[in-house]
């Protein structure tokens, strides 16, 4: 009977734990789900970038100059990589930007990763996925995503 109160109480104990901390939990989310009230250049950027339309979401991006955004530094930075020609150089200055803004922004953790690894910095990568390891606390799709990343890179060698 000991034992069923011990584990009663446990349970209830770990569920107020995970109960108090859920908002503060969604809010270490790095690319929230787009909404209704997300300004217009964070949904065209979105858009744009959904149909691999790079320029374009370049022009939405930089007419909003919303330069004080972890997530509007993250989408030039993502981008100024994906556009073709990538633009390697300014895709860092923005990936370095929103993690000056929000050190623990898993999508621009992510993607500089990805980004040093295009410039054969492994130890780089890695630094950021140890980053990701971090801010994940439980893992994330952003740190699988990496570490595969880096693990693909690892096999071309």
């Amino acid at each position: 009977m000991m034992q069923i109160m011990k584990w009663n109480f446990a349970s209830k104990l770990l569920a107020s734990i995970l109960l108090a901390t859920a908002p503060w939990m969604v809010s270490l989310a790095a690319d929230s789900a787009p909404t209704k009230s997300d300004p217009a250049w964070l949904t065209d950027a979105r858009a744009s970038i959904k149909s691999n339309n790079y320029d374009q979401a370049l022009k939405h991006l930089q007419s909003a100059n919303e330069i004080n955004s972890a997530d509007w530094n993250n989408l030039m930075g993502y981008s100024l990589r994906k556009k073709q020609p990538p633009d390697l150089a300014s895709s860092e200055k923005y990936y370095q930007a929103a993690l000056k803004i929000d050190p623990s922004h898993r999508s621009a953790l992510e993607y500089y990763g990805e980004l040093l690894l295009m410039k054969k910095d492994l130890p780089g990568a890695e630094a950021m996925l140890a980053r990701l390891d971090k801010a994940c606390l439980f893992g994330c799709e952003e740190y699988s995503d990496l570490k595969a990343s880096i693990a693909k890179y690892q096999g071309k060698k």
